[in-house]
């Protein structure tokens, strides 16, 4: 692990790959809950973990850079289920590039079970992991000016969903009618790292 003092109160920790990113998140959550650790923020992300409101960066960043990435935690109980149709107007360049039937790429998608592994680009927008890295596809060449809220979508190795309307470059292969953020909702997000999700085919 490297670390990165960030102002005065906050570090960053950066690891090599996006499972110990979230391995480590993991273990700094469990930390905090037990209260072993004083931390106001702890925020993952692809290959790095935030840590915001430390009383001592300085002395935390000596203790992780002596330790190992701890192993990978248990999953979460729960999967939250996500209803999805197929009919994203990408559907068809996504089947092209993994050399599969629209149909399939449904079938492989709704049969996958996913980790959110951080969040990010706006409120309820959650980077989900576990296709196998030969079903990676690459952002459009030309990003949309507006992506409809919904959306469900590919791009390297993460599926999202837009929260709302907002321009975007990924593949759009479905839609859901799921509300990913509501202010109204406790918690606001559907979605937090280590959530396990699925996605249903709808009719």
């Amino acid at each position: 692990m490297k670390t990165l003092p960030v102002g005065d109160d906050a570090l960053l920790v950066e690891v090599s790959s996006g499972e110990e990113a979230q391995a480590l998140h993991a273990e700094l959550v469990h930390r905090r809950a037990e209260g072993s650790l004083s931390v106001r923020e702890i925020v993952p992300a692809a290959r790095t973990v935030l840590l915001d409101g430390l009383a001592d960066p300085a002395r935390l960043a000596d203790e992780l850079t002596a330790s190992e990435v701890p192993p990978a935690p248990p999953p979460a109980r729960e999967v939250i289920e996500l209803p999805v149709r197929y009919d994203g107007p990408d559907l068809a360049d996504v089947a092209a590039l993994w050399g599969v039937t629209p149909g399939e790429v449904a079938r492989i998608h709704a049969s996958t079970e996913f980790t959110v592994a951080f969040c990010g680009f706006a409120p309820g927008f959650g980077y989900l992991t576990g296709l196998p890295a030969r079903y990676d596809v690459p952002r459009r060449a030309t990003p949309r000016t507006a992506v409809p809220a919904g959306s469900v979508a590919l791009a390297g190795p993460y599926t999202g969903v837009y929260p709302r309307s907002s321009p975007g470059g990924w593949q759009l292969i479905g839609t859901t009618d799921a509300v990913l953020w509501d202010h109204a909702r406790v918690p606001a997000a559907l979605l937090s790292p280590g959530t396990r999700v699925r996605f249903v085919g709808a009719t």
